[in-house]
């Protein structure tokens, strides 16, 4: 899971925005193949309490439930892309599909139990990601 601070971002399928948010995270989630679904709570929970958002003295020490942030969460198998042998990726060590699904759907459910208006991609489909990272601030959260 990668993490990206942002003041807006949006997705785009076919031409037509799916998702947008302004002040929170955009979240590109991936699917290892070992993955499992019992660690989806505890990947939102991270990702609800990071704290990730600057207080007063400018130090990270909010997260985005303090500041009631958006959470924009987009599908991203080519997270588990590697390039370190030949020049094409090799995506071995993502899950397929009928395997990763289900888990970035409990992922967004695990989030929406605490922010019931995050908004999503379309998984598998090909979308453009508009996004103005703040700081920029991102982190890989992998587990």
């Amino acid at each position: 899971m990668v993490i990206q601070r942002v003041s807006e971002a949006s997705v785009e399928v076919d031409g037509k925005i799916v998702g947008k948010i302004g002040q929170g995270a955009l979240v590109f989630f991936a699917v290892h193949k070992k993955d499992q679904s019992s660690q989806t709570l505890w990947l939102a929970q991270k990702l609800l309490h990071l704290r990730m958002f600057p207080d007063k003295e400018d130090k990270l020490n909010l997260s985005l439930m303090d500041i009631h942030g958006q959470v924009l969460v987009v599908s991203q198998f080519t997270l588990y892309g590697s390039c370190l042998e030949g020049r094409r990726p090799d995506f071995t060590e993502a899950a397929l599909p009928a395997i990763a699904e289900p888990i970035y759907d409990q992922f967004v459910a695990d989030v929406k139990r605490n922010l019931p208006g995050a908004q999503t991609g379309v998984f598998g489909a090909n979308m453009k990601v508009r996004l103005v990272n703040d700081g920029p601030v991102t982190f890989i959260i992998d587990k």
